[in-house]
């Protein structure tokens, strides 16, 4: 008889783990309350089509991690790999664009088709929450806010490094990107064979490779905050201004482009 085991990549929570893992959902839903922000839950599975207009067709999670299926009656559904996409779609869906601005929480089980042995499980949780309606550097501040009263209260963030980067406006991304293509062309031969896929539909996500190889050609890029508008810098200063008042630590990092797929 073939022993009952769960799927690689998964996790039981069981025993005093559950209790833990029940306590940290429940307190960052009590502090995400205080800051204003109401509990939603969309589906664990969505037309594959959210997630493809959301994250990109050439993003690592569409390209690579997704669950995607088709159901009984033939269309494409896909395990959530991550939030704000279904939220997105309940926005839109449910007809909220007439009140702005919307504050959402949530945490439920998310889907990646992750290599286990990196340390990552195929079933993970996430607590989440998305401003919507708030285009000014104070929503920023107050979401940043908010992760550090619940890192706060539950102790751990004294042991905890905000690490700082901003993703600037399209043109500013337009810029960047003309630029650092045309620097990795010349060191393209270098690159790992992930990279060179990037360098042609995604070249910021090289910037955040782990390949030691990579990480040599990354050292001497070009400065992403070098290529900022006016208003994207200013946007930025204004966060960090907001966060200082706050006495919220941060490290910048310009190299902190996880999430960016363009």
């Amino acid at each position: 008889m073939a022993k009952l085991q769960p799927v690689r990549g998964t996790h039981d929570l069981l025993g005093e783990e559950a209790r833990a893992h029940i306590a940290i959902a429940e307190t960052a839903r009590e502090i995400a309350g205080r800051y204003g922000f109401g509990p939603v839950e969309t589906p664990i599975f969505e037309f594959t089509d959210v997630f493809q207009r959301t994250l990109g067709d050439t993003s690592d999670i569409v390209t690579k991690e997704m669950y995607t299926f088709a159901d009984k009656s033939g269309d494409s559904l896909t395990l959530r790999p991550e939030g704000t996409a279904g939220v997105a779609r309940a926005f839109i869906s449910g007809g909220m664009q007439n009140a702005l601005p919307v504050k959402c929480f949530y945490h439920g089980p998310m889907f990646r088709h992750e290599r286990p042995q990196k340390g990552r499980l195929r079933q993970f949780h996430q607590i989440g929450v998305e401003l919507i309606g708030v285009p000014e550097p104070v929503g920023d501040v107050e979401v940043i806010s908010m992760g550090a009263d619940i890192l706060d209260a539950l102790g751990i963030l004294p042991d905890t490094t905000l690490e700082l980067n901003t993703l600037g406006d399209v043109e500013s991304r337009t810029r960047y990107r003309d630029v650092l293509v045309e620097y990795f062309q010349d060191l393209r031969d270098t690159l790992s064979e992930d990279s060179r896929e990037r360098l042609e539909r995604n070249p910021l996500r090289i910037l955040d490779s782990k390949d030691h190889v990579d990480r040599e050609a990354v050292a001497g890029a070009p400065d992403f905050s070098d290529y900022l508008t006016d208003e994207a810098a200013d946007f930025f200063g204004a966060i960090r201004r907001g966060l200082d008042d706050l006495g919220i630590g941060y490290r910048l990092n310009t190299r902190l482009v996880r999430g960016l797929d363009s």
